[in-house]
């Protein structure tokens, strides 16, 4: 099973299902969509804390595409993970 399944994509619109992640990695990709002007919204829920797993819906502005602002939101949370992890191994 792949890590990221696509459960629907339109054209200004995706959903998709995150297996094995949880709110830590969901909540922080969330918030950098969020902060993305090309992003109308970007929400996640899990269903069931235990064996739930993170659904998330991104919805884009007119003529952007939903794979291309996740992608981006993903490289920028990998460089500042690097970055926190780089300051956690100073102390």
């Amino acid at each position: 099973m792949d890590p990221i399944e696509v459960n629907s994509e339109q054209t200004l619109e995706l959903e998709l299902v995150a297996h094995g992640e949880s709110h830590g990695v969901c909540n922080a990709l969330r918030s950098l969509l969020m902060e993305d002007k090309d992003v109308e919204y970007a929400v996640y829920s899990i269903d069931h804390p235990l064996i739930g797993e993170p659904i998330m819906t991104i919805k884009t502005k007119r003529g952007k595409r939903p794979r291309k602002v996740l992608s981006k939101a993903s490289k920028t949370l990998k460089k500042d993970t690097e970055e926190f992890k780089k300051l956690v191994e100073k102390i």
